[in-house]
């Protein structure tokens, strides 16, 4: 027998020789149903895996990174599998198929260019593969083995990869029906888990990423356990096809990118207003914490990039010239800098904790191809800063810190989870100093009872560090704020502070950031409020919209009162029709919209629109067809405001363009009139509706509620 110990602590028996499977199902017949794959002494492996003694389980489902991971690595291989199957075995050769974030992909070797049309066919064919559940056999073989069987099969580049293994490393094959895969898994027991899939593009990938090599065609598609998980993320990807920053960044003339710098953003007047709108609120938040701001060089030599450790550690991602033949380097990150400063004076404990802030800005080498608009740059502003502090105020620094991340980010309406990162394989430093700073991370996490995953070997070079991971309005995550903590950069500059004992003592430091970058956070903004900005931040505030010519001049009194007052106001004097300029400033997503006419100039007033931001649309119509009525709403859906049909007919073009459509029955109901009886239906839905708004806010809606019940107590006589 062997004793299994499970993630929750709870050990439990087993005959050696049983499989994860069996035992999982032993006890719990709703968690194997569940389960895609385990985690036997922290390596992911196959639920067909072979208990052979006592052993730490834990068993992965879809809600585990690593089972999502198996899921669709699995479904890599029936991508793979329907691809051989429509075009041939000799008529395509397999590269790999990894899963990656948010689904997989596999490269192929073929003639037939693949298409759209494609696309359908293959996925037609991977649901049928599904519907087989066919069982996914895990098979060890010599490397002999493999190549025989590979060299039969013409797949030249299972060859390669086979030759390019280490001579002692366990080679494994996938089999599931007539297909057999090379691979190290793992997998889900049978085709039959993958129950949603979706192929999404094809695109052109060089064999091992080498333009050296032959380009292949890669197939990216994603899978879920569930119809209606794929069916939400789908819709997610729609949105967020709609908010992608590089497309409402052209249209709204925040910022551009050009050949001549790639990797490099040109910020246009409407963006530099919200670029320096969250600078003075990040100067003035920081201000209310105790930060002094600081600015430092951008180019320092190479001594110091030695003693900082990048040049060892970081020097593939930085750039490089020379000064008067000494090397130098564009500063990739701002802390050597801040380092020097703090050295410039002899400081006491009564100094600390000292807290540096600076909008730095630095260049990393990235590779072209991972560019991308403002998410991914080769030079940004970093809002760092440097806490200098004694050891026993690590934890209410940290504390500190992140009680400045909440009033930031709860600013932007943004939520957050944190991630734990340990050491890496490339770093400084002793086994010792790491452990006692990535406890104090822990400890400042646990304390606060914050919930957090731990990602191993993800830490800076120089120290471990929490990352932030803040979730838009439909749901994707953005790593932004980070603390890290470092306790060897101080004894590398030699920093010390004087002790109350009058001794020089080491202080700890803090690096950390709250935007991440301004760049990227601009982006992530821009995502998050689909362009419509809050008032504080859109680049103009409010347009002002004369009827004709005749108010021009009024509108531009107007606009001298509230350029004075501070206001971003434009005036829209284009001889455009009124209806028109209302719609533009929609479309450029100005927050206020004030329209000047006879009216306005008579009684010196003013008439103010405000952005239909929070709009709500309650459509009623009994056949859902009318005409004029389908343009208003293909206006409203296209501008994303919310739409209920009310309506006797499920299959009209109305439901097509809404959001809910509330059914009101029409032919089911023996009146005389069909129109009328469902009239009678729908107003009271309206009515009801209505009832839901009047209780959350009675002073605000009580009057249209009584406008209502009027006409709907007209329209019933």
């Amino acid at each position: 027998m062997a004793n299994i110990t499970l993630k929750d602590g709870a050990v439990r028996e087993v005959a050696e020789g049983t499989t994860v499977l069996d035992f999982v199902k032993s006890f719990s017949n709703s968690l194997a149903k569940k389960a895609l794959a385990c985690k036997i002494d922290g390596e992911t492996k196959d639920l067909m895996t072979v208990i052979d003694g006592d052993h730490q389980v834990e068993i992965l489902t879809f809600e585990d990174e690593d089972g999502r991971w198996a899921l669709r690595h699995s479904a890599s291989h029936i991508l793979a599998q329907a691809v051989k199957r429509l075009y041939g075995d000799k008529n395509v050769k397999l590269a790999i198929g990894p899963a990656i974030d948010n689904g997989f992909y596999y490269d192929f070797d073929m003639d037939h260019q693949l298409s759209t049309e494609d696309l359908a066919k293959i996925e037609k064919e991977m649901k049928k593969i599904v519907k087989e559940n066919l069982a996914i056999v895990r098979k060890e073989v010599t490397r002999q083995e493999a190549l025989d069987f590979f060299n039969a099969e013409g797949e030249s580049y299972k060859v390669e990869l086979i030759n390019d293994l280490p001579e002692d490393a366990m080679i494994t094959m996938y089999s599931q029906g007539e297909f057999t895969d090379l691979c190290a898994g793992p997998h889900v027991v049978s085709t039959g888990k993958v129950k949603a899939i979706k192929l999404q593009s094809v695109a052109g990938a060089y064999w091992r990423g080498s333009e050296k090599n032959k380009m292949l065609q890669r197939v990216y598609g994603t899978a879920f356990e569930k119809q209606a998980d794929l069916d939400a993320y789908l819709k997610m990807l729609e949105e967020a096809a709609k908010r992608d920053h590089r497309k409402l960044g052209k249209e709204l003339d925040l910022f551009s990118l050009h050949e001549e710098g790639p990797g490099f953003p040109f910020f246009h007047p409407n963006g530099m207003v919200i670029r320096n709108e969250l600078i003075n609120y990040w100067r003035e938040v920081h201000r209310q914490f105790g930060y002094q701001e600081i600015k430092t060089p951008m180019i320092m030599n190479r001594k110091l990039w030695e003693t900082s450790g990048h040049w060892d550690h970081y020097k593939e991602n930085m750039y490089f010239t020379k000064i008067d033949g000494e090397d130098y380097a564009i500063k990739p990150m701002n802390c050597p800098g801040g380092m020097l400063v703090y050295l410039t004076q002899q400081h006491s404990y009564r100094d600390l904790p000292l807290r540096l802030g600076e909008l730095g800005l630095v260049h990393r080498h990235e590779l072209s191809g991972a560019l991308h608009g403002l998410m991914r740059v080769r030079n940004f502003t970093q809002d760092d800063a440097h806490i200098f502090m004694l050891p026993s105020q690590i934890e209410d620094e940290i504390q500190r810190v992140i009680d400045l991340f909440d009033k930031v980010y709860s600013t932007f309406g943004l939520t957050y989870h944190a991630e734990l990162s340990t050491r890496p394989e490339d770093s400084m430093g002793s086994d010792e100093v790491w452990e006692t700073a990535t406890n104090a991370l822990r400890n400042a996490l646990e304390h606060r009872g914050l919930k957090y995953v731990i990602n191993e070997g993800d830490g800076a070079f120089y120290g471990p560090k929490i990352d932030f991971h803040l979730t838009d309005s439909i749901g994707r995550t953005w790593q932004c704020g980070t603390i890290q903590l470092d306790m060897l950069m101080p004894e590398k500059f030699d920093l010390t502070y004087i002790g109350e004992d009058g001794q020089k003592h080491r202080p700890v430091m803090i690096h950390r950031v709250v935007y991440g970058s301004i760049e990227r956070f601009i982006g992530i903004l821009i995502e998050n409020y689909a362009g419509a900005f809050p008032v504080w931040l859109a680049p103009v505030q409010v347009k002002i919209l004369p009827i004709s010519d005749k108010y021009v001049d009024y509108a531009y009194e107007i606009k001298r009162k509230m350029f004075d007052l501070g206001i971003r106001v434009e005036v829209d004097d284009r001889n455009e029709k009124i209806g028109y300029k209302i719609r533009e400033a929609q479309v450029k997503k100005v927050p206020y919209s004030i329209i000047v006419g006879e009216s306005e100039l008579e009684n010196k007033n003013i008439s103010v629109r405000k952005r239909r931001e929070k709009d709500l649309i309650i459509c009623v119509s009994h056949t859902g067809a009318n005409i004029d009525l389908l343009q208003a709403i293909e206006l409203a859906h296209n501008n994303n405001v919310p739409i209920i049909a009310i309506t006797s007919y499920m299959n009209s073009p109305l439901c097509k363009l809404s959001d809910v459509v509330l059914h009101g029955m029409g032919r089911e109901i023996a009146y005389k009139s069909e129109a009328v009886a469902s009239r009678l239906i729908h107003m009271a839905i309206v009515d009801i509706l209505y009832m839901g708004v009047y209780q959350k806010n009675v002073t605000k809606n009580f009057t249209n509620i009584k406008k209502m019940r009027n006409a709907i107590a007209k329209r019933r006589l």
